[in-house]
């Protein structure tokens, strides 16, 4: 089918009822190269995640319409996104994974970050402390505490995510934890919960009483 033609069937039928192989076409300039990129990636979430090379390697796509992909993709995402502005009170896990979940679920390293938040656990703001492998991030308390004692924060949140999708602690998570809560005890600092990320799941040590 030609972009003529799928444009035609947008004036009749509108956007959201175009297949997802011709909304591709329409990006990328016809209905081949879209359907060679469908069958390479499968779906649209495998192809958000891929990375510029990955799409430079499908035939048709040169390194200008890779960006234009991924900048859609991070467009779409961030239109999902729920910021969590300074000043917000955080008071629930559900929260923070409404956050989290679109920030981090097609991401191929652990993340982990702290969430700074005042007395009356309004936000402060978030620091990114580790990049890691694919299923294991090096934490220090030193990287998780330092920005804390900085912002004179009274509490800390903490978050990871697990990029095989899975948000079961894993023992180094919980070795972690214990850690964290008790040089959080000597510098006066509560760790009030670790959140782990899966895919449309997470798992709160709080809720679990993992640690807590």
């Amino acid at each position: 089918m030609k972009n003529c033609e799928i444009r035609e069937r947008v004036a009749a039928y509108g956007l959201e009822n175009m297949r997802e192989s011709e909304l591709l076409a329409l990006l990328l300039g016809g209905q081949e190269v879209a359907s060679t990129i469908l069958a390479r990636f499968e779906n649209l979430r495998k192809l958000a995640g891929a990375s510029l090379q990955e799409l430079q390697a499908v035939h048709g796509i040169g390194p200008v319409k890779a960006l234009e992909i991924k900048a859609c993709f991070e467009l779409a995402k961030r239109f999902h996104q729920v910021h969590l502005r300074p000043g917000i009170i955080l008071n629930s896990s559900e929260q923070v994974f409404a956050y989290y979940h679109e920030k981090l679920r097609d991401q191929k390293q652990e993340k982990f970050f702290v969430i700074l938040l005042d007395s009356k656990h309004r936000i402060i703001r978030e620091e990114l402390v580790s990049v890691g492998s694919l299923n294991f991030s090096v934490v220090h308390p030193r990287e998780v505490f330092s920005p804390a004692i900085r912002e004179a924060a009274g509490s800390i949140l903490l978050v990871h995510n697990h990029p095989s999708g899975d948000p079961v602690p894993s023992r180094e998570d919980i070795q972690l934890t214990y850690r964290l809560i008790e040089v959080g005890k000597v510098v006066g600092i509560d760790v009030l919960d670790h959140i782990v990320i899966g895919d449309n799941c997470y798992t709160s040590f709080l809720e679990q009483k993992l640690c807590f």
